[in-house]
């Protein structure tokens, strides 16, 4: 987790949205329509809860013991989740990103975590926020500015709020037919598992109730048309009072991470949905399962959507 310390804070605004983003690990610290917030915000300039809005890269979720080895090559990188063992979230995090552009409905941020004998390699990572009037847009671009060909994955951090009523009161919908098992103690993959009959089956909108998830997903329907011809998968959640929020994603993230936010007491429990698109699954720099391989010179880019409904 980042320290508390004064952040530079970048407001955006268009329609009904408005949004602030933090060069503190370049985190989406807010976003409201209509005044109702979209995410789980947390307080300016203070430090970020849970990872909350960050942008998780060069790698998203957790290596197994900070130990992987790439293209016959040992590394080893911090552990930062003491009590399960792993680097989790990736090195951009903790750092003060750098503002590129900003104007009324967006900003540009950027960062180049320093090479390190764990991970030695230049990445530039770019994400920009954008606001219309159907929502908010985020794009991170990864660019190997070095001479190795660097490991790399990405995801967003939100923590999703439908509306006032608790998290169990919610319907959920997510479009995956499958699931990663996970160790119950590590969170650390074992098997992909189908959905079906099991209580993590959400590909028809149902209440949440008491599930506990934090699990990624997989097998995602990319069944929403775009008007450039593309296609999207759609998490939407509703609150009974009938307000709700929605996150799209394109094919470049194959893999859903939902976490319930499940706290033990006194810590304040399931205050929202995180709903976390993903290029490649939990320890994918072991398994090596969709990693993206980051030649010098390429670019990686990978969007996502958040809205109001």
């Amino acid at each position: 987790m980042t320290e508390s310390r004064a952040a530079t804070e970048y407001k955006i605004r268009a329609g009904d949205y408005t949004a602030a983003v933090t060069a503190q690990a370049g985190a989406l610290r807010e976003l409201r329509h209509r005044g109702r917030n979209l995410i789980v915000p947390f307080p300016e300039g203070g430090s970020i809860p849970d990872y909350r809005g960050i942008v998780a890269a060069p790698w998203p979720n957790r290596i197994a013991d900070g130990r992987y080895t790439f293209d016959g090559a040992e590394y080893e990188v911090p552990v930062n989740e003491s009590d399960r063992g792993c680097a989790l979230h990736g090195l951009a995090f903790p750092l003060d990103w750098v503002m590129e552009s900003h104007d009324e409905s967006s900003v540009t941020l950027s960062c180049t975590p320093q090479p390190t004998g764990g991970y030695p390699h230049s990445v530039r990572i770019v994400v920009e926020y954008r606001l219309t009037e159907d929502g908010l847009h985020s794009q991170v671009t990864a660019s190997n500015l070095g001479a190795s060909v660097a490991p790399y994955g990405v995801c967003p951090h939100p923590y999703l709020v439908a509306g006032p009523a608790p998290l169990d009161e919610w319907t959920l919908q997510i479009p995956a037919g499958q699931f990663l098992e996970v160790t119950p103690d590590r969170l650390l993959p074992k098997e992909t598992r189908t959905v079906e009959g099991h209580e993590f089956d959400f590909r028809a909108q149902r209440a949440i109730g008491a599930t506990e998830i934090d699990h990624a997903f997989t097998g995602i329907a990319f069944d929403g048309g775009t008007s450039d011809g593309g296609r999207l998968a759609r998490v939407l959640v509703r609150d009974p009072g009938g307000t709700g929020v929605g996150m799209a994603w394109d094919r470049t993230c194959q893999w859903l991470q939902i976490h319930t936010a499940d706290k033990q007491s006194p810590a304040p429990n399931r205050l929202g949905l995180a709903v976390e698109p993903m290029t490649c699954p939990p320890d994918a720099f072991n398994s090596g399962v969709d990693l993206i391989r980051l030649e010098p010179g390429a670019t990686h880019e990978a969007s996502w959507s958040i809205f109001a409904t």
